[in-house]
């Protein structure tokens, strides 16, 4: 069977969705779920990662590294070539979200075999679905995929079934980084369609990109969703205390009506793995709490989403 390196957190996942985690023999520096995947050894390394930056020292470190180095990142190449991996599953959609494909490759083609490299690169719900059977296909299940993406794929038409039945579609700020202003891209805006809503700052199937502020007031959005990049809820919670001192932030339509949310998107909405899903069903829950009661908050215990007070 294969030796699988991941070196992304929603390509470990989706290993385990598909019962290979025990032939993961390495993980990213990100990799924590399942909890097989902290028993791993980690290939990878960022020097800010878990540092306690604030989100505006985060996002000028990032860009500063990516236009000295090119990446963000330091692979383990001597630990890469003890474990002989047969497969690496990484990605090209984000230099921010992991390793670069290009330094991967390149790194390949230099040890034994050489490895096969897998690349995830979706922009959408449907697109993360395929990287399921991809990365299935390369392992010899593919049956195992089709029973996983059946059953994604039933909840997913379950909420767009009865979403689709209620006529109002609140306008949703889907919220990636507070400082400076990220809207969301790729499938969150989708995501926020299916729910039931609309996300009039959202990239649909685009990557996110900084948005001035003055266009999130225009927006009126009637619900905020700070589904921050790669925080939980703990971390979002603080980057809330600067959102609330940007001008013009009690005049939007979100905050009079107390609909602001903080979600784990680390776990969830940054991930895009067979956790997306549930991410879908948060929006739900959130969009629609009469409807979808069964995917409301929980309450300030819940660790996935939280309504702020």
């Amino acid at each position: 069977m294969h030796r699988i390196v991941s070196l992304l957190p929603a390509a470990t996942e989706i290993s385990a969705a598909l019962g290979l985690m025990d032939h993961v023999v390495a993980v990213s520096h990100e990799c924590d779920f399942p909890k097989e995947a902290n028993e791993r050894p980690r290939v990878t390394h960022c020097p800010i990662h878990n540092a306690g930056l604030t989100s505006r020292l985060v996002d000028e470190w990032v860009r500063r590294a990516l236009c000295d180095n090119g990446t963000i990142y330091v692979i383990d190449e001597l630990l890469l070539r003890e474990l002989r991996p047969d497969v690496i599953v990484t990605q090209r959609l984000c230099d921010i979200c992991a390793v670069g494909y290009g330094t991967v490759a390149k790194l390949a083609q230099t040890l034994p075999g050489p490895p096969r490299i897998v690349n995830l690169e979706p922009t959408s719900l449907a697109e993360i679905f395929d990287d399921i059977r991809r990365v299935a296909d390369v392992c010899d299940v593919r049956e195992r995929a089709e029973r996983l993406i059946q059953n994604l794929s039933g909840r997913v038409e379950n909420v767009r079934k009865r979403a689709a039945r209620i006529p109002h579609r609140p306008r949703c700020f889907l919220m990636e980084w507070v400082d400076p202003p990220f809207c969301s891209g790729h499938w969150g805006p989708e995501l926020v369609e299916i729910a039931g809503g609309y996300d009039p700052l959202g990239r649909k199937h685009q990557p996110s990109a900084e948005v001035e502020w003055q266009h999130v007031l225009d927006a009126c959005p009637e619900v905020i969703v700070l589904a921050l990049c790669g925080y939980d809820i703990s971390r979002a919670r603080c980057d809330y205390e600067l959102l609330v001192k940007f001008p013009g932030f009690d005049s939007i339509p979100a905050v009079r009506s107390g609909e602001i949310y903080v979600v784990n998107a680390s776990a969830y909405f940054s991930r895009p793995g067979p956790r997306i899903v549930d991410s879908l069903e948060i929006l739900a829950g959130i969009l629609h709490p009469n409807e979808f009661s069964e995917f409301v908050s929980r309450g300030s215990g819940d660790l996935r989403v939280v309504r702020v007070d």
